[in-house]
């Protein structure tokens, strides 16, 4: 995962500069994200923590994602990817969240929402975004590139 390193730390340095704090919410990715970004020494003076948000009774109760939104819509949806990056962002007060669900695999996937089927969602102060990706490879390598895209989509964003 060392390809990672430069931009993590450019991601600090930015949300460091920025005076903002991180926070993430990770379904599928069981919190590598949060793993890799406090690889970096330093972190805590920009990433506030993360909530591993598997199960939907946590997403519901911990992340405050609607039940009538994972019923409507499902786990695995930019609804519920939206809901996760605004609760995340409230219940750690921080200034920028990241969330992300998804079907890593190798069961679980459909032919609407195949395994590697990920939404990521994004909340920057008030502005709120998602992208959604279908990703190859097995399980380790879904979770991997999902972080990937969150962390530099998330550099992105803010250096634009």
């Amino acid at each position: 995962m060392p390809e990672l390193s430069a931009e993590i730390s450019e991601l600090g340095e930015v949300l460091r500069q920025k005076k903002y704090m991180l926070g993430t919410a990770e379904s599928c990715t069981g919190g590598l994200i949060s793993m890799l970004l406090t690889e970096v020494s330093g972190s805590s003076d920009w990433f506030s923590g993360a909530i591993v948000s598997y199960a939907n009774e946590i997403k519901e109760k911990i992340v405050h994602v609607p039940h009538e939104t994972l019923v409507q819509y499902g786990a695995v949806s930019k609804e519920t990817a939206l809901a996760m990056a605004q609760g995340v962002q409230s219940a750690l007060d921080v200034d920028v969240a990241v969330s992300v669900t998804g079907i890593a695999g190798p069961t679980g996937g459909s032919a609407e929402k195949p395994v590697g089927t990920v939404w990521i969602g994004y909340a920057i102060g008030t502005q709120l975004f998602t992208q959604h990706h279908v990703f190859s490879g097995d399980r380790a390598d879904v979770r991997y590139q999902t972080a990937m895209a969150a962390i530099t989509t998330l550099l992105h964003e803010l250096t634009r």
